[in-house]
């Protein structure tokens, strides 16, 4: 099965920056849309960015346009999340999962539209 591991995760001052790393198996990496996710305490899951299958299509969400970038090196079976400008209410556990379906023209932004995730890793921003 399809096996997920989240880095780079750690502790920085608000605007500073971090990029988080997700190793993906498989070799059917390069058909799926991919995505990234965050949960902080006491939230729901929520949409952070996602990225089609060659990389040419990213959508993000509002509260991350213009400081973070999706990326993905499908030679190397990774999707990157670099972010800038960091802000204490980015503090969450980041995800990466992998979209359900093969083939899509959207790029999808709910959770239960992914179908294997990362164990996470824990983003902390102080003011």
């Amino acid at each position: 099965q399809v096996q997920l591991v989240e880095s780079g995760g750690g502790m920085v001052q608000a605007g500073g920056s971090l990029r988080l790393s997700c190793a993906a198996s498989g070799r059917t990496f390069s058909m799926y849309a991919m995505g990234w996710f965050r949960q902080a305490p006491g939230k729901e899951r929520e949409f952070v960015a996602a990225i089609s299958r060659s990389g040419g299509i990213t959508n993000y969400a509002d509260s991350v346009k213009g400081r973070f970038t999706i990326s993905r090196d499908n030679a190397k079976n990774t999707v990157y999340l670099q972010m800038n400008s960091l802000k204490p209410e980015d503090t969450a556990v980041y995800y990466c999962a992998k979209d359900r379906v093969q083939y899509t023209a959207v790029l999808h932004t709910k959770p239960y539209e992914y179908d294997y995730w990362g164990r996470g890793t824990q983003v902390t921003v102080s003011s």
